[in-house]
């Protein structure tokens, strides 16, 4: 797509998502599983790990959660409430940080992504996860790494890994097609880029890539929901043999993230419709 026609239709991506300061979001004690384990020498490379409650000694499905903030803020422990409800529907959660501008650019936050993708494949079981039954997840930038990592093959490849390790991507308000970089974040993050086109998921699409859902809300300004029906109507186009979209009607850009706190679920079946998805592949 031509930076013309990009430009009147994403609107600018806002410098960073804002939580709602309520008890629903607020960093709590990890009581199941362990607190910043390290995937790498950076003190930003560290993960919390959170294991379902009910235990048993099946391994179980794993699922890896990227977080956004325009790729220049964010701390895994803000996002606590998404380990602690998808470790209560039985999925070993993880939750890592990644390095962030302006200290780096593009690649560099979603080349820690893959280092710590790696890590959870070769020491999820010691936490009762299936290394081969890893799904991804992001929200806001956090969705648009988590879709890199599964689309563009060279990232995992890098660290030793292929996109086949990957059982699903859940993409919540991502932005996938967001050409040219005309506003300060984008520019921070991708200026350096030698050729922009190899910045976007959408120009990945690819037929044999893992099942994806799609979710964004109708009432999203922020990243418009056209970045998730593109890359959806990308992925059919090249013959992707699983992708779901929902645009969940009167939703802004952060309650796609919300909705998955346990007193703010009644805002949309989020959780719901993630964890269907997940369990159905």
């Amino acid at each position: 797509m031509t930076p013309r026609i990009a430009r009147r239709t994403i609107l600018p991506l806002l410098a960073g998502l804002a939580l709602p300061a309520c008890a629903a979001l607020r960093p709590g004690a990890l009581t199941n599983g362990a607190r910043d384990v390290a995937y790498g020498p950076h003190p930003r490379q560290r993960m919390d790990i959170y294991v379902p409650a009910d235990g048993g000694r099946a391994p179980k499905p794993v699922v890896f959660f990227i977080y956004g903030g325009s790729w220049a803020n964010g701390a895994k422990e803000t996002y606590s409430f998404v380990g602690d409800a998808l470790s209560a529907r039985g999925f070993v959660t993880v939750i890592a940080d990644y390095r962030l501008v302006p200290e780096v650019r593009f690649p560099v936050f979603i080349e820690d992504g893959a280092l710590a993708l790696r890590f959870v494949r070769d020491s999820i079981s010691r936490f009762g996860g299936s290394p081969g039954a890893i799904h991804l997840m992001g929200h806001s930038a956090g969705a648009y790494n988590a879709m890199m990592l599964t689309l563009d093959r060279r990232y995992l490849a890098a660290v030793g890994m292929h996109t086949g390790e990957i059982r699903s991507t859940v993409g919540l308000s991502g932005p996938y097609d967001f050409l040219p970089f005309d506003i300060d974040v984008t520019k921070e993050a991708f200026g350096n880029a030698r050729d922009p086109a190899q910045t976007q998921p959408v120009n990945f699409a690819r037929r044999d890539v893992p099942p994806v859902f799609l979710a964004t809300g109708s009432s999203d300004t922020t990243v418009l929901p056209r970045n998730s029906e593109r890359l959806a109507l990308a992925l059919r186009k090249a013959g992707a043999r699983s992708v779901s979209l929902k645009i969940y009607q009167g939703l802004g850009h952060a309650s796609t993230a919300t909705a998955l706190a346990r007193l703010l679920q009644w805002q949309a079946p989020v959780l719901e419709d993630v964890v269907a998805f997940l369990q159905a592949t």
